[in-house]
């Protein structure tokens, strides 16, 4: 009985202030999709950030050594954690790529015989600058090491554009989410103020606050669910349908962990605690400094 009167409630409470309860759900609409669209592109950018990363390497040029020097060498590279790849470049080898790299002319003079035998370091990508540094100073101590090498410049430039992505995305999204709650916060003062004088007989004849509370909650979810499900929607049809037509390479970008329904869940279930939360803090606020004599 109590449960049925409670969701009855909260349905109805969608009608009695049909423009305010509109303007609300439109609003958790366009900040969940808002939110949606920044964690979407917020994400490729990382993986695009990732695999700038890896294009990252340490070069390790080796001076004139033997066989088992560079052996000796190769171990205690492999020995450090912070490297995901390794490979060794003969003289040999580097005289081809010296080839291939710069074209014709080349073949003179890589015969020259000059290009040093190398490893090529990749390095983890949860690794900062300062440990990359760190490992490379490492790597110059070692005996039979000539020069060590690596884009420093772009490993600072992806640190520092990640760092400003991330930073923008949290500082926009919070804005959005605050604004979209204060929203439901006001519809549902408004539906409260409303229906006061209900409030006041609920309270004469023992209803609880907490009682009294339940529908309004139940509303707050409602709007949210409606709100998250239209922009789940929508941004799921946008990115799978409607931008690929016009910038096909809008279709090769990933979701999240794979798939589309696991943003679109999130994004609904996002609208609908914000949808909670906002009529849960004016319900609780409203409710309780609603006097039964005024």
């Amino acid at each position: 009985m109590s449960a049925g009167y409670v969701l009855k409630e909260g349905i109805a409470g969608l009608g009695r202030a049909k423009l305010a309860a509109f303007t609300s759900m439109f609003s958790l609409f366009i900040a969940v999709l808002l939110i949606g669209v920044i964690f979407r592109v917020g994400y490729n950018a990382y993986e695009v950030a990732q695999v700038l990363r890896q294009q990252v390497e340490v070069e390790i040029f080796l001076e004139e050594i033997s066989e088992p020097e560079t052996s000796r060498i190769e171990q205690l590279i492999l020995t450090k954690p912070e490297i995901s790849g390794l490979s060794y470049i003969s003289k040999d080898s580097a005289s081809k790529v010296f080839q291939q790299e710069f074209g014709i002319g080349a073949e003179a003079i890589a015969s020259l015989d000059f290009l040093p035998a190398s490893f090529r370091v990749k390095i983890a990508d949860e690794l900062s600058i300062v440990q990359v540094d760190s490992l490379v100073k490492e790597f110059r101590a070692y005996e039979g090491v000539d020069e060590v090498r690596f884009n420093l410049a772009l490993l600072e430039t992806i640190e520092a554009r990640t760092e400003v992505l991330v930073i923008a995305g949290i500082s926009i999204g919070v804005f959005i989410l605050l604004v979209a709650i204060i929203l439901v916060f006001n519809t549902i003062r408004l539906t409260i103020y409303a229906k006061r004088d209900l409030i006041r007989a609920m309270k004469l004849v023992g209803a609880t606050n907490t009682f009294i509370r339940r529908p309004f909650l139940v509303e707050g979810v409602l709007q949210g669910l409606i709100a998250g499900s239209f922009a789940a929607l929508v941004i799921t049809a946008g990115f799978e349908s409607l931008i690929p037509r016009f910038i096909p390479q809008a279709g090769e970008l990933s979701w999240p962990y794979g798939k589309w329904y696991f943003l679109s869940g999130g994004m609904i279930l996002l609208a609908v605690i914000m949808g909670w939360y906002g009529s849960r803090w004016a319900a609780k606020k409203f409710i309780r400094d609603t006097k039964v004599y005024s």
